[in-house]
């Protein structure tokens, strides 16, 4: 998806997210595209096989330069976590030991938790083949593992740090179904308005011959209006909806209408709304 605001606030905060022994290029780019993407901008690389720095991943970071351009490289896991508190360690499978296991959405919370408290916390992502040690897993307070399919369970190194991410960032928002984004705010149109379209509507579908045969027009005018008054239109949408209207009133039944417009019915050719 295409980036049209840059003018916005840049978000740059949060836990550290630290790759053990990454391998590809491309992946640390994308890990890095995918931190900016929820607010994350400290990448930490423990022994990248490639070294660094590196043009595939800034190539594959898509303007993620903040990211890319603090990466740090460490030597071992233990100097790459040694100024944090708390740590967390990603997996896939089981494993054997005493450490809590946190599932993504507590685990975000507890980072936000200790964030908000002052605390440095960060997340160890393993290698792309065979993820984290148990020596490394040892390494960090508590587990956080995926819910992924038990016979298919090995993710992208990326995919799992953008899951991480993503997690993080809700955890921040005043509700779940928050996002960063909302459409225009639209009152709902006065009544009156709304009467005075729904009017407009049934003189246009009794000019028409809509209301057939006469005797049922009470119900089929109030069924209209239930339909009608149900999704709480706005002054834009019935100004929208009325001009549909007035456009189709520039046209009698037996006048040419414009390109497109669907052939004449044939005389005699019933109404949907005729008995028989």
């Amino acid at each position: 998806m295409a980036d049209d605001n840059r003018d916005r606030p840049l978000i740059a905060e949060g836990p550290v997210v630290i790759l053990v022994e990454p391998q590809l290029g491309e992946n640390i780019g994308m890990v890095a595209r995918a931190m900016a993407n929820f607010g994350l901008a400290e990448l930490r690389l423990v022994n990248p096989r490639d070294g660094w720095p590196s043009d595939k991943a800034r190539a594959a970071a898509s303007r993620a330069d903040h990211v890319i351009e603090r990466t740090t490289v460490h030597a071992t896991t233990e100097d790459a976590i040694a100024d944090l508190g708390f740590v967390y360690a990603t997996t896939a499978r089981a494993r054997d030991g005493f450490k809590p296991v946190r599932a993504p959405v507590e685990a975000a919370r507890v980072l936000r938790t200790r964030f908000r408290a002052g605390q440095r916390t960060g997340i160890l992502f393993g290698r792309e083949k065979f993820g984290l040690s148990n020596e490394e897993v040892s390494l960090a307070d508590e587990i956080v593992t995926f819910p992924v399919n038990p016979a298919f369970s090995s993710l992208n190194i990326a995919q799992a740090v953008l899951l991480m991410s993503y997690e993080w960032m809700k955890s921040g928002l005043a509700s779940e179904a928050q996002t960063a984004f909302c459409g225009p705010q639209m009152e709902p149109a006065q009544k009156q308005t709304l009467h005075s379209f729904l009017d407009h509507l049934e003189d246009a579908l009794a000019a028409r011959g809509y209301f057939r045969p006469a005797e049922k027009r009470p119900k089929m005018v109030s069924n209209l209006r239930s339909v009608l008054t149900r999704p709480a239109f706005t002054d834009a949408e019935i100004k929208l909806l009325r001009g549909v209207i007035s456009s189709l009133e520039r046209y009698s039944p037996t006048e040419p209408r414009g390109a497109g417009a669907p052939a004449q019915r044939t005389r005699g050719a019933k109404s949907e709304n005729d008995d028989g």
